[in-house]
């Protein structure tokens, strides 16, 4: 079977570094940390205190005013990229087959906001709950609402693999066009976990740095005295459309979709393999997938959560995967300037690494003070200041609890 090439011909984003695909990657190759005071709720009562949150988000830009209640954070986060996606591929809505267009979409959790505020007020003083409860809350609403929105009766789910959420659902989207079984795919990710469940959930498993007196320095990947993640929120949307009708349309191609790769750690719950095993089968079988070789990639933009384990386990596999060549890769974590998205993650980082390669701008890894000697400090992970450099291929790691780890592959257009 000859597969058919996937180019992005359409982006769209609401994060802690802005509300459109410019301003967030103006703020990301300058260093600008999305970090602060948590507002959204009183936090102080809380061992954290601090998240990456999105910040004048308006979601009357993108749904009437009587249906935003309807809607948890995520899904209205999803409404929002994806309409800036739509809109930027250029795409004629009343012109395209309805039918050979999907939704494949990522979310980790989906309506904890909801969730959390139903079960309290249940709880509290409310003998009942909201008609709105569980369409508001299941992680797969924001896919099917898309696909409502737009007449996209093609392929729909939403892929659940924690961190790892959006890059599955990338990779899922990918393969359905190369496979011939769409023409167009919307993708990406989608989270809003930055609320009193989340916030108090991740606390209690020691995840999330602790730095309340200094917020925009707290998320430290790679760095020695790093403590823990940074929660952050936010969504990120791709136009997928086979290359030869992206192309025949004079569509804007942002960068070609390659490959993806994806593997278990099969090791524990939430930690990861401290070898790095299955990290770097996932490289290996995402540029197999693509054709491509080690020593062809310029770029990686890796999971990199300033956490204690998992800083030292992706470099381990890194070297692995890529051998020498490894050193003469730019890598970096522009989770120090967003924050974990969780469910997003793989959606956000899948967009700085499309920016990074249509601008030959690798963004920085912000908040390095101090190398750790557990990792080796010849890798160049791009600390502190952006780098210029001719970037041809980049790939976009994320690992989620669980042991769920994909790659995805971009290559420029």
């Amino acid at each position: 079977m000859e597969l058919k090439r996937v180019v992005i011909t359409g982006v769209g984003t609401v994060n802690p570094l802005g509300n459109s695909v410019q301003e967030f990657w103006e703020n990301l190759k300058t260093g600008v940390s999305g970090a602060g005071p948590i507002t959204h709720f009183d936090a102080s009562k809380f061992t954290t205190q601090f998240a990456c949150e999105v910040k004048n988000f308006d979601p009357l830009e993108y749904v009437e005013k009587k249906e935003v209640r309807k809607h948890d954070p995520y899904t209205l986060y999803a409404f929002a990229s994806s309409a800036q996606a739509v809109a930027d591929s250029g795409l004629d809505l009343e012109k395209v087959d309805g039918d050979r267009v999907g939704v494949i979409w990522g979310a980790g959790i989906g309506g904890l906001q909801t969730f959390h505020e139903e079960v309290r007020a249940f709880s509290e003083d409310r003998p009942r709950f909201s008609p709105f409860f569980i369409p508001k809350m299941i992680a797969n609403i924001a896919g099917g609402l898309i696909s409502i929105k737009y007449g996209f009766r093609g392929p729909n789910y939403t892929t659940v693999s924690a961190c790892a959420s959006a890059s599955h659902a990338m990779i899922d989207a990918f393969n359905m066009i190369r496979m011939g079984k769409a023409d167009i795919m919307l993708t990406g990710g989608s989270e809003a976990g930055v609320n009193e469940a989340g916030l108090a959930g991740f606390n209690s498993m020691r995840a999330l740095s602790t730095r309340n007196d200094d917020p925009k320095t707290a998320s430290r990947p790679f760095d020695k005295d790093r403590d823990g993640f940074v929660m952050g929120e936010g969504s990120a949307a791709f136009v997928l459309e086979e290359y030869e009708s992206a192309v025949k349309r004079g569509a804007t191609i942002y960068a070609e979709l390659a490959g993806g790769g994806m593997s278990a750690d099969a090791f524990h719950m939430t930690a990861p393999d401290p070898d790095g095993r299955g990290a770097t089968l996932v490289m290996k079988w995402a540029l197999e997938d693509a054709g491509i070789k080690p020593e062809d990639v310029d770029y990686i933009n890796v999971h990199g959560t300033s956490t204690p384990l998992g800083d030292i386990a992706e470099p381990k596999a890194i070297l692995k995967a890529f051998g020498e060549h490894a050193y003469n890769v730019s890598i970096s974590s522009t989770k120090s300037m967003t924050g974990h998205l969780l469910g997003a993650a793989g959606a956000i980082e899948g967009l700085a690494s499309v920016m990074a390669l249509r601008n030959n701008i690798v963004p920085p890894t912000i908040n390095h003070f101090t190398d750790d000697p557990e990792i080796d400090s010849r890798l160049d992970f791009t600390f502190n200041k952006a780098k210029e450099r001719e970037l041809n291929i980049a790939i976009s790691n994320t690992f989620g609890f669980g042991g769920h780890n994909a790659t995805v592959v971009f290559k420029k257009h």
